[in-house]
């Protein structure tokens, strides 16, 4: 499947268009959703071949909340202009995914109106989880479900057959007329699994090679990830390990989670999968922020491109931003005049050229070389093609003596070769993507 051998760039569409200012939706069409068009030399340059939408609909405010599933948020533009953003997206070769809210909608949602004002007439009623013996603390004369006890979030019954014959039109439309790739499904965990299974069949007569992904937090992956469900599912079991190893210096948190999923033991969780991996999103803080040693940049994401899984990059984060989740979301959410272009988003670019071209990253097995506090070499393997990913987090130098397999090595990332005949002399805080030659 493309999305396997893809890198993906995340955007958030209400923060990147508009600053989130206002918040709220306050009716007036603007029309910024077209500056994505002037970033695609920029997605080309670091390599990128797929975009990752955050909601793009019509919503109440921060786009989950959404009002109308077939119309761009009008503080974004129109369809007319999110048509051509995806067209000239296509047309540079990269695909689109958008976000899907189908567990709940926004409380200006049509169907949910007509309940408002209908109450128990309203032919809708069944289309949410609705007492007339209680009441909201909108004061709506009738008590719904929420998500998560957010009341600003109405919980959709994806039971009721008018409601999933709904949504699975809009997604039809969504394929039809913007030609989109693949769907991220928002709160996956909590879905109808019939209602994920009928999407994924829908999907597929549709289109070929429709890439469904879905946001998982917890538990077994497996429950949704698999032939008659989801493609992919985003991967924070290893979001925390991929900074807190870093800031501990216990290298052995993030290897021992990926020798759980992917490891050579019969055991082992998704091997054969491919989870999106990410160190950073539009709901937790930025990577530049998290990490201690801004040096560590570097590293972390030589190991997000290097370990299993599709990676992720989150608009911004590539040049380094900084974005503390404690400061609210709008903090993680900016606005940005034009791309910024650093070591750092030099660094990324290789990465993911490196990424695109190796079957070994794409698809390869995962097995753990070496491994100490300070430093992590494993191997990924596919067929004929070998990579090496290692790193030494150690402001220090040190000499690894392990079973290399190969004597000499190309580091994809400077060029350099280097010869492990009598040991690898690993260069103090440094990654390397080593091929054998």
């Amino acid at each position: 499947m493309w999305a396997y051998e893809s890198v993906f760039y995340q955007i958030f569409p209400q923060g990147f268009c508009n600053n989130n200012d206002p918040f709220f939706n306050d009716g007036v069409e603007r029309h910024g959703i077209l500056d994505v068009i002037d970033w695609i030399d920029h997605f080309k340059k670091l390599n990128i071949n797929a975009i990752y939408f955050s909601p793009v609909f019509e919503s109440d405010s921060h786009g989950y909340n959404t009002r109308n599933y077939k119309l761009i948020d009008k503080r974004l533009g129109s369809n007319e202009d999110f048509k051509k953003v995806c067209d000239s997206l296509h047309e540079a070769g990269i695909k689109v995914v958008l976000d899907g809210v189908f567990n709940h909608c926004g409380r200006g949602f049509g169907p949910f109106l007509d309940v408002i004002e209908k109450k128990w007439d309203s032919p809708y009623k069944d289309w949410f989880y609705i007492s007339f013996d209680g009441n909201s603390n909108y004061n709506d004369g009738f008590w719904y479900e929420g998500w998560e006890g957010n009341y600003d979030l109405v919980k959709l019954n994806l039971d009721n057959p008018a409601v999933s014959d709904y949504l699975i039109d809009a997604v039809k439309y969504w394929i039809e007329y913007f030609g989109i790739d693949g769907i991220r499904l928002d709160v996956a965990y909590m879905l109808n699994e019939n209602f994920i299974r009928r999407l994924r069949y829908e999907c597929d007569q549709l289109s070929d090679d429709f890439f469904l992904i879905g946001e998982m937090l917890h538990g077994d992956y497996n429950r949704l990830v698999n032939d008659e469900m989801l493609d992919s599912c985003t991967n924070y079991e290893c979001y925390k390990g991929l900074y807190s190893a870093f800031n501990s210096n216990n290298m052995f948190e993030i290897i021992h989670s990926l020798m759980r999923q992917y490891g050579p033991e019969e055991w082992t969780l998704y091997k054969g999968k491919h989870l999106m991996d990410f160190v950073d999103n539009h709901d937790v803080s930025r990577i530049a922020t998290m990490l201690d040693n801004p040096r560590n940049l570097f590293n972390v994401y030589t190991l997000l491109f290097g370990m299993p899984g599709i990676p992720c990059i989150y608009y911004g984060s590539e040049w380094g931003v900084h974005g503390d989740k404690n400061n609210g979301d709008p903090s993680l959410r900016p606005k940005f005049e034009a791309p910024e272009w650093t070591e750092l988003t030099d660094h990324i670019a290789k990465l993911a050229q490196i990424k695109k071209d190796s079957k070994a990253l794409n698809y390869g097995d995962f097995t753990n070389l070496h491994l100490t506090n300070m430093q992590s070499l494993f191997f990924r393997k596919a067929d004929e093609d070998t990579m090496l990913v290692a790193i030494n987090i150690d402001d220090n130098p040190c000499t690894i003596h392990a079973d290399f397999r190969f004597g000499r090595f190309r580091d994809l990332l400077t060029g350099e070769e280097i010869d492990m005949g009598g040991g690898f002399n690993m260069e103090g805080n440094r990654s390397y993507i080593l091929q054998p030659f």
